[in-house]
C-alpha cells in the first residue's frame, strides 16, 4: 500500500492534508442554513446501510458518498469475518479497554488532542459523547455490519462527514493555529485507528489474554477497512502487526507530550469511568489499573496520579483472564447480541442520568 518510505518527513506531509473530498461537499453543503438542516435530516434518516442509497441519491457528484458502499480493493472479507468474530468474544473487555487505554492514549497526542478540546462537546457533554463513540464501535463490529441490514457503511459515512464538517468549524472559528497541522489530519486519524485496534490487542494482552497472531492480523485488518471508509489514505494503512507497531512508535515518538488539554480530557474521561463505575473497584484501582495499561510515563503526562496498582492484583487479574481465554468462546453472534444488550441497558440509563 505504502509507496513512500515511513519517516518524519513523510509524516509531517500528512499532518497538511485532511479529507478533499468530504471537505469539499461539506464547505458547499454549509453554504446556508437550509443547506445544513437538509443534510442534518438526510443524516438521521440514514439508519443503516439499506437507507444509505436514498442519502446517495440525495447527494450526487461526490465520489466518496457514492462510493461509501464500497469496501477498499485490499479488504478480505474473510479476515474481516475473523476480526468481528474477535470483537464479538472479547466485546465487553474491549470496550473496558477504549476508556482505560485507547482514548487516553489519543489525548496525549498534544496536537490531535487540541481539535477534541476546541470543539468543547467531549469536555462538556462527556457522557454523550463516549456513548455515541462507543455505539459506533458496536455497530461497525457488528457480524453483519457490512451487511444491507447492518450499519457498519452508513454510520462510517457520518462520522466522515462529521470530521469534514469539524474541520470546517474549527478553521473558522479563527482559534486553530497552522503549527498544529490540520484538524484531523491523516496522521491523527491514522493514529487513532492503532488506538482502538493495535493498543486494544496490546491491552488485551496486558490483562493476561492469550491472542494469537491471526487473531490479532484479523481485528487491525477490519480496523483498517473501517480507517480506508473514514477517510484514511493507503498509505498511512498498515499491512500487518508488526508495521503497525512501526507506526504506532514514530507517531507517538512524533506527537506524544504533556498538555494542559490533554490532563483536561483526561480527567473529563476518569470523571465519567467513576461516575458509572458499579463493582468493587476502588478509584485507585481504576485509575492504577489505567497507570498500568498507559505506562508510567504516558499516565504521568495525563495527569493520572493514582498510586501503582500493586502487583497482587495485576497477577490476579492476568491469571483470571488467561483462564478465561482457555474456555470456548461459543457462538459469536450470541455473544454480541447479549454484550450489546448489556451494554445497551446500562449506558441509556447513564446517558438519561447524566441528561
Amino acid at each position: 500500500m505504502r509507496q513512500k518510505p515511513l519517516d518524519n518527513s513523510f509524516m509531517d506531509s500528512q499532518r497538511l492534508l485532511g479529507d478533499a473530498e468530504a471537505d469539499r461537499f461539506v464547505d458547499e453543503v454549509l453554504l446556508n442554513r437550509a443547506n445544513k438542516q437538509g443534510l442534518q435530516a438526510a443524516l438521521s434518516n440514514m439508519t443503516d446501510n439499506n437507507s444509505l442509497i436514498t442519502f446517495q441519491n440525495s447527494y450526487q457528484g461526490y465520489g466518496f458518498i457514492a462510493n461509501a458502499k464500497k469496501l477498499p480493493v485490499w479488504a478480505e472479507p474473510r479476515k474481516m469475518k475473523q476480526g468481528a468474530v474477535f470483537f464479538s468474544n472479547h466485546a465487553e473487555m474491549i470496550m473496558s479497554l477504549l476508556g482505560l487505554l485507547s482514548l487516553p492514549y489519543c489525548y496525549n497526542a498534544a496536537n490531535g488532542a487540541m481539535v477534541l478540546y476546541l470543539s468543547e462537546k467531549i469536555r462538556n457533554d462527556t457522557t454523550k459523547r463516549l456513548f455515541e463513540t462507543a455505539l459506533f464501535v458496536w455497530d461497525v463490529m457488528a457480524p453483519d455490519a457490512f451487511s444491507e441490514s447492518g450499519k457498519g457503511f452508513s454510520e462510517i459515512l457520518k462520522v466522515r462527514i462529521m470530521h469534514a464538517a469539524i474541520r470546517h468549524h474549527v478553521l473558522s472559528n479563527g482559534k486553530w493555529d497552522p503549527k498544529w497541522g490540520v484538524p484531523i489530519n491523516q496522521e491523527d486519524i491514522a493514529g487513532t485507528n492503532l488506538s482502538f485496534s493495535l493498543i486494544v490487542i496490546r491491552g488485551l494482552r496486558l490483562l493476561g489474554f492469550t491472542v494469537s497472531q491471526e487473531e490479532s492480523e484479523a481485528f487491525i485488518h477490519l480496523w483498517n477497512v473501517i480507517g480506508s471508509l473514514t477517510g484514511l489514505r493507503d498509505e498511512l494503512i498498515s499491512e500487518n502487526p508488526k508495521e503497525a507497531q512501526k507506526m504506532d512508535r514514530l507517531i507517538s515518538a512524533r506527537q506524544f507530550t504533556a498538555s494542559d488539554h490533554g490532563v483536561e480530557l483526561t480527567r473529563s474521561l476518569t470523571r465519567h469511568i467513576l461516575s458509572v463505575n458499579k463493582t468493587k473497584a476502588t478509584e485507585n484501582d481504576i485509575l492504577g489499573l489505567m497507570r498500568y495499561l498507559l505506562g508510567k510515563e504516558i499516565s504521568d503526562q495525563l495527569g493520572i496520579t493514582a498510586p501503582d496498582l500493586p502487583a497482587y492484583k495485576i497477577s490476579l487479574i492476568r491469571t483470571v483472564n488467561f483462564f478465561k481465554s482457555l474456555v470456548p468462546a461459543g457462538d459469536p453472534v450470541a455473544n454480541y447480541r447479549m454484550a450489546y444488550r448489556s451494554f445497551l441497558a446500562q449506558g441509556t440509563v447513564v446517558v438519561k442520568q447524566k441528561l
